[in-house]
């Protein structure tokens, strides 16, 4: 964004000179749509989200002087507050979000809270950032219909069954918040609303980095990383095979090393021994696991094999 004080055709010069210092320089193109020639005081121009304009007031006087003249304002778009609105309202009323009619009410708050705040707190820059009451008492009414519809109340019952007050800088302020307990930690805090909407010439916008929750692994894929025979606890010489069906494996029944292959329990690993498909010196078998379950949406059936020496022919 580039401020200049001065005629229109002048301005348009320096966007010539400039588009071509672009293309013959650093071989690029000005974007004609996109870089556009804004009068600062009757116009607005956009950057980041924001209106960027020049504000002219000859009745607000400080001290005996017109101090706001020629000062840069920031300002809220109208289009921004309509658009944010439209998602919670339905023929122009605020309305229930079926979607989260099967979620916890701590859920449901968190979720209204998060979405209002992100919003609430990218515009504290804003000289009007007062606007976004709008925007607070639709995501509000749509968020009590959410909950009642939930609990088969009313929003009112509801309002009054969540409303809370909180300290802020600004003095005391009335949210809609719902606290899980907990024994030995802290309790879990949702909570709307309660954030003072006056302009904070100093906020800085801090994005916090969403902490990544870890799953922990499935049972079937950590056995098979291990790598060693279940039966022997043996980890060298050992042999994964995939099989076709779990009829091809024998009689079902427990197994131990020196009875035949099979299992009863698909989601348990069974030991027997090889039928012999797997070459092993003279009479020695080899010690089988196998293993079935399910790998997400896949079946999953495997042999383990370890040539133990140890186990002969019974």
């Amino acid at each position: 964004m580039l401020g200049f004080t001065g005629p229109k055709a002048e301005a348009e010069e320096i966007k010539q000179r400039l588009a071509q210092f672009l293309r013959d320089d650093l071989k690029l193109e000005l974007s004609q749509e996109k870089t556009l020639i804004t009068h600062a005081r009757t116009g607005a121009a956009r950057f980041l989200g924001y209106e960027i304009t020049v504000q002219h007031s000859n009745h607000k006087v400080t001290r005996g002087r017109r101090a706001v003249n020629g000062v840069v304002r920031l300002r809220v778009p109208a289009d921004v507050i309509k658009a944010k609105c439209a998602l919670y309202l339905q023929r122009g009323k605020p309305a229930t979000r079926t979607s989260q009619v099967n979620r916890g009410d701590f859920d449901i708050v968190a979720t209204y809270g998060a979405e209002y705040r992100g919003l609430v707190q990218y515009y504290l820059l804003a000289g009007d950032v007062y606007r976004l009451n709008r925007l607070h008492g639709v995501m509000r009414t749509s968020m009590l219909k959410t909950l009642a519809c939930k609990h088969d109340s009313t929003g009112r019952k509801m309002a009054a069954k969540h409303k809370a007050k909180i300290e802020t800088p600004h003095g005391l302020r009335t949210c809609l918040q719902v606290v899980v307990e907990r024994s030995g930690r802290k309790p879990l805090v949702a909570r709307f609303g309660g954030i003072p909407l006056i302009r904070q010439p100093k906020a800085v916008i801090t994005d916090r980095v969403p902490e990544r929750i870890i799953y922990p692994r499935k049972e079937l894929p950590l056995r098979l990383l291990r790598g060693r025979c279940e039966i022997c606890e043996q980890k060298d010489n050992v042999v994964i095979h995939h099989v076709r069906k779990l009829a091809d494996l024998g009689q079902p029944g427990p197994r131990t090393a020196g009875s035949g292959g099979g299992c009863r329990e698909k989601d348990q690993p069974k030991a027997g021994t090889s039928p012999g498909s797997l070459p092993h010196p003279g009479n020695q078998r080899p010690c089988q696991c196998v293993w079935a379950g399910r790998w997400g949406a896949r079946a999953i059936r495997l042999k383990l094999y370890c040539l133990n020496p140890s186990f002969q022919k019974g």
